[in-house]
């Protein structure tokens, strides 16, 4: 007797068909799905009274389907003594390839599902010093997995991402990561490290090297993003300069980005970050990355467990 050893699926109208099953010699039989499901649960509890109650179903049509499937694969599935049932070697490698198959389905017609309950708004916050790389990729990926999809993006600091998206003003943000006490009831999924750089006006000294190293940096005048709008940047910044054993000699505070480009290229300090500064500084500022050991910005999507939205779903699975 062959065992189940090739297996090939597919769907036809309401019939779902095993092409080329090689079980006890048998090659071709068409199985419904329902045959599966009905098979699966009697299997699970080795008894069809019980499995008739489980699936909401009479006893004699549950046990007329079990001696259809058994016909259409040509052997017995099942040892029955008695009231009771017991999976007979060709009954436990169909019931395991039976469970996969319908797992399968099941996780194919969540896809579909998710396809279609994506259609609607999608509002999206994000930080674009951090995210100025990302978002371009995320908005592709949208386009491409949820079309229908409208996407309303908000420019907002962290803390305020992380309020609208518990509040549920947004669905998803695109962020560093606000720290364990801020994240409190909700998700964080990591999508890429960003090096640490230096932002640097251009008639600086170091703006020639290649990679400045922050030792040479700790005496300079440093501009940096408020605490009370971005605690993880300042909390990020700290620990940069932890490394050199120093603090940072902050001497302005910014709540934007715009504003904080501006003091560096006015000369009224330097400023750190990650590497998406280059795209918004363009040839106004230099942009180095740091040598030594900094710690990078951990960027990522913040969204509630409780209810997400079926394209975020899509997103972060393809991300």
């Amino acid at each position: 007797m062959r065992s189940l050893a090739y297996l090939k699926k597919g769907i036809r109208g309401n019939t779902f068909w095993l092409d080329r099953v090689y079980l006890c010699g048998i090659v071709d039989p068409i199985v419904e799905l329902r045959h599966l499901r009905y098979f699966v649960a009697v299997a699970e509890v080795e008894n069809v009274t019980l499995a008739a109650q489980r699936l909401h179903v009479s006893q004699p049509p549950l046990s007329r389907q079990i001696h259809q499937l058994e016909e259409e694969v040509g052997c017995a599935l099942f040892e029955r003594t008695g009231k009771s049932l017991r999976l007979t070697p060709a009954g436990e490698v169909f019931a395991r390839e039976a469970k996969a198959i319908l797992a399968k389905v099941g996780e194919a017609a969540a896809a579909a599902r998710a396809t279609t309950e994506a259609a609607g708004e999608l509002r999206v916050g994000y930080a674009p010093s951090l995210v100025v790389k990302i978002l371009p990729k995320v908005l592709r990926l949208c386009k491409e997995r949820a079309p229908e999809v409208r996407i309303r993006l908000h420019d907002l600091s962290t803390m305020e991402m992380v309020r609208q998206v518990r509040g549920g003003d947004l669905d998803v943000a695109l962020a560093v990561h606000p720290g364990t006490a801020a994240l409190r009831g909700l998700t964080f999924h990591e999508i890429e490290r960003l090096p640490a750089c230096v932002v640097l006006p251009l008639p600086h000294p170091l703006a020639r090297a290649k990679s400045p190293h922050l030792k040479d940096l700790a005496e300079e005048p440093v501009v940096a993003f408020t605490r009370e709008d971005y605690p993880e940047y300042r909390r990020w910044l700290a620990s940069v300069f932890k490394t050199i054993q120093r603090r940072a000699r902050i001497v302005e505070e910014h709540d934007s980005i715009t504003s904080l480009i501006a003091a560096v290229e006015a000369g009224q300090g330097i400023a750190f970050g990650g590497d998406g500064f280059k795209a918004l500084c363009g040839t106004r500022l230099c942009v180095r990355r740091l040598d030594g050991f900094a710690p990078p910005i951990r960027v990522g999507a913040i969204h509630s467990p409780r209810s997400i939205h079926p394209a975020v779903r899509l997103l972060l699975a393809n991300g």
